[in-house]
């Protein structure tokens, strides 16, 4: 392939590292990167970003372009969806899948080519991007162009608000995007790519920039009074509550796509014709169904369980918690878990070990609270 960009040999700071700061966000290490955890507080961002407009930083995140003729039939190699038929400006939820079906990462891959021209634009996680890298180059063909857009920042707007606010900085954007589509614009002189999706659940934009420009950009949305900057602790409260699994925890190379319930990121024509790493085992697991199954729990009271406790049927032990916490929109505890499939009906009574005691659990269908994305014909 073709390098544009040398690979990444440093973790660096962020690009907004002291506009974070000069707004009080208390900074923790993650993924390498020092970022905003909170500012005002976990649930009142959590509860601004579900009434009004947060903006997330989500720079440590990656981005990279691959382009050139075959791009498509090369990247259908390595992921299940089936690119042939993503039109130019559309988004879609992905896996970088190893070849025996377990989970390398979970991506946003987007057909950002013109006419005959084959580009495509993905958005990897920060913990395992450079991992990524590593791979993707080495499975795709030295004549594809490679770029990791070392130079990009990458924000994240996202609330009921968010495209009124948008609209302020680009009139009629919000008209033009429904969810999971994505355009352009450029914005003192810098091409920015904006894409209609996120992860919390609610509507929302995911925006690249350029870092040079991410203070004056994030600074320019800021001056609108509907949005607040929102740290990674709520981040992570509303995408648990929207039942979207997060890497690392949810997901990792011993997870596979079926267990993970996240069979619709496998296209049905990439189903039955494979092709893809992993596809066999994949195959079997749709066909036999799997042993255990990524389920949402609720619980009574407010104690939390958290990732690592063991979920109970009687006295048997049918699975471990891989996300959990305290929902603020739901006001009572909820959590994501693997467990045994003879115990993931809806409704199933179980319990979790949560320090010494057991606490009664019930299975729920996901997500905990209901997407708000915003698709054009059918309201939001």
């Amino acid at each position: 392939m073709n390098e544009t960009v040398p690979l990444e040999q440093e973790v660096r700071p962020l690009p907004l590292d002291a506009w974070h700061r000069a707004r009080g966000a208390r900074m923790v290490p993650f993924a390498g990167y020092s970022m905003p955890i909170q500012y005002e507080g976990i649930v009142t961002e959590h509860e601004w970003t579900r009434e009004h407009a947060g903006l997330f930083d989500v720079s440590h995140m990656g981005q990279i372009i691959i382009s050139g003729p075959g791009a498509t039939k090369a990247l259908e190699a390595l992921l299940p969806a089936n690119l042939a038929i993503l039109k130019p400006g559309r988004i879609r939820y992905s896996l970088l899948l190893a070849d025996n079906g377990g989970i390398l990462d979970d991506l946003m891959i987007t057909n950002v080519g013109t006419g005959d021209d084959e580009t495509f634009y993905l958005v990897v996680n920060g913990a395992t991007k450079h991992d990524d890298i590593t791979h993707i180059r080495a499975h795709l063909p030295e004549s594809l162009s490679f770029t990791y857009m070392m130079d990009r920042a990458l924000l994240a707007l996202q609330g009921p608000e968010a495209a009124a606010v948008l609209d302020g900085l680009f009139p009629g954007i919000s008209g033009e995007l429904s969810f999971m589509q994505s355009t352009s614009r450029t914005w003192n002189g810098a091409a920015i790519g904006i894409g209609r999706s996120g992860y919390t659940g609610e509507d929302g934009f995911e925006i690249s920039l350029p870092a040079t420009i991410a203070e004056e950009f994030a600074t320019a949305l800021l001056a609108d009074e509907r949005v607040k900057p929102i740290g990674l602790g709520a981040r992570d409260s509303l995408r648990l509550e929207a039942g979207l699994p997060l890497y690392g925890h949810d997901l990792d190379t011993v997870t596979d796509p079926v267990s993970a319930d996240l069979t619709f990121a496998l296209s049905k024509q990439r189903r039955e014709e494979g092709g893809f790493p992993g596809a066999e085992r994949i195959a079997q697991l749709l066909a036999d169904g799997p042993p255990a199954k990524r389920v949402g729990l609720e619980f009574e009271g407010r104690l939390p369980a958290r990732e690592g406790a063991a979920v109970f049927a009687g006295d048997n032990e049918v699975g471990t918690v891989t996300s959990g916490g305290f929902a603020p929109t739901l006001g009572r505890p909820i959590a994501m878990a693997y467990v045994d499939i003879a115990h993931t009906e809806p409704g199933a009574t179980l319990s979790v070990q949560v320090r010494n005691r057991r606490l009664d659990a019930k299975v729920v269908p996901m997500p905990f609270v209901p997407h708000r994305y915003y698709r054009a014909g059918a309201g939001k």
